[in-house]
């Protein structure tokens, strides 16, 4: 619910006052209450990371110097523009099935189909499966953290509510295939021994590491919050 408020007033309001809200957002703490507006602004942000509207918040926050905002908005697209395509995972039916059988399978999958239907590359037959209430966080897991990406499902976790989850948020930082544009606004919420971890990770991209190393040293030094 917060999601989608927040989406709509990214959609209605003036982009200058949006940019002034969202660097306020990004500003919250990452415990206690603040803790839920910040994951808000966290979730909208990863989900619409290919949406051009980013863009006008980016340059809106570097012109206004709106530093917390600018942090969660960095991205390395000359990295994402590199990922391919996985390849199509053998259905067993002797021939590629069309894109709308595997999201009639998708509705409905067997347990044993699930393992080929989350390593298709399609988004729209990953975005059928994401709504299957029979999907596990483990099967999400496998997913994020699945070498070579699958980008297209990545993308399509980003844009659901299995982002409150620590360890899909995790699984989708420490991918390299990750888009920045995902991984980076995902370490704002993440805890000190989370950021610790990332920021010597040698799986996590370089401007996913030095970001956490920044956030680790902005935290050491900031007051704690009066309650």
């Amino acid at each position: 619910m917060r999601v989608a408020f927040l989406r709509d007033y990214l959609g209605d309001g003036d982009s200058s006052q949006v940019a002034h809200v969202f660097d306020a957002l990004a500003g919250s703490s990452s415990r206690g209450a603040d803790r839920e507006a910040l994951l808000s602004l966290v979730m909208l942000l990863a989900g619409l990371a290919d949406d051009p509207v980013l863009d006008r918040l980016g340059h809106i926050s570097a012109s206004r110097s709106l530093t917390r905002l600018s942090r969660l908005l960095r991205r390395a697209p000359e990295l994402e523009r590199s990922q391919s395509v996985p390849p199509m995972p053998d259905y067993g039916a002797g021939r590629e099935l069309s894109v709308g059988e595997r999201k009639a399978m998708a509705r409905r999958p067997s347990r044993a189909s699930f393992d080929k239907l989350l390593k298709d590359p399609h988004p729209l037959v990953i975005g059928q499966l994401l709504e299957n209430p029979r999907l596990t966080e483990d099967d999400l897991v496998r997913v994020a953290a699945r070498r070579p990406a699958n980008v297209s499902a990545l993308r399509a976790i980003a844009r659901t509510n299995w982002l409150c989850q620590p360890r899909v948020r995790m699984s989708l930082i420490h991918n390299p295939g990750t888009p920045s544009a995902i991984a980076v606004p995902l370490l704002a919420v993440c805890t000190r021994p989370e950021l610790d971890q990332i920021r010597i990770s040698s799986e996590c991209s370089e401007l996913v590491r030095e970001t956490a190393e920044e956030l680790i040293i902005l935290r050491s030094v900031l007051p704690p919050r009066a309650s």
